[in-house]
């Protein structure tokens, strides 16, 4: 994509995740890797009111172009993104029942197969820090790891995908899990999967889950 269009997607990507349900305000931000650098949504502008042009253009030094400043997070979006060859966007949000599981510092353990789809058998909650420091940045960073998703204590919630349409699924599926997760644990808590089940479905995987939509289909 142009990089005017790229822009745009992330103004629309935005809009869709307060509607989906799974932020509130302006707390979330979303990039998406290009050129050298990347593009991200802007510090403090309502999804409502925001244009392509609000979304600023970040160099790999932290450096900006626009008369917007970048996301008050955008050290762990790049971050992640140097890091991870295998992501071209991140998502960072507050969704209700993730971030009440990260209030609380707890992972999301493998209660429901689903859990692989980030890539693992489980989802880490990454240590306290404040936010935009770099301090958060290296934590998320080890919580991540390799995985899709992690959580953010006291905070909230990241996944990564390969474009904006897997991120946004993987975002909903995260937040799916943490209800079910909220909501076992008021009935005594989940039977948990065992590591050799995920094992299999992260095989299966490999062949099932979000796909993007061919084009004539």
């Amino acid at each position: 994509m142009s990089e005017k269009q790229v822009r745009q997607a992330i103004v629309d990507s935005c809009r869709r995740m307060n509607a989906l349900g799974i932020n509130q305000g302006t707390s979330g931000n979303i990039s998406v890797r290009f050129g050298e650098g990347m593009l991200i949504s802007p510090s403090a502008v309502p999804y409502d009111v925001m244009t392509a042009d609000d979304v600023v253009l970040v160099s790999t030094k932290g450096g900006y172009e626009g008369s917007r400043k970048p996301s008050s997070e955008w050290r762990f979006h790049r971050d992640i993104l140097a890091k991870r060859n295998d992501v071209n966007v991140v998502i960072h949000a507050h969704p209700l029942y993730c971030t009440t599981l990260a209030i609380c510092g707890k992972e999301i353990p493998p209660l429901h197969y689903m859990v692989a789809a980030a890539g693992g058998s489980n989802i880490r909650c990454a240590e306290y820090a404040t936010f935009g420091t770099e301090e958060l940045s290296t934590n998320v960073l080890a919580a991540l790891g390799d995985l899709k998703a992690c959580l953010i204590a006291n905070h909230g919630a990241i996944v990564v995908g390969a474009d904006l349409e897997a991120a946004l699924w993987l975002a909903v599926e995260l937040e799916t899990l943490a209800h079910q997760y909220v909501l076992s644990l008021q009935l005594g808590g989940p039977n948990l999967l065992p590591e050799e089940e995920i094992q299999r479905v992260l095989q299966k995987f490999k062949d099932y889950g979000y796909k993007p939509a061919t084009p004539g289909h």
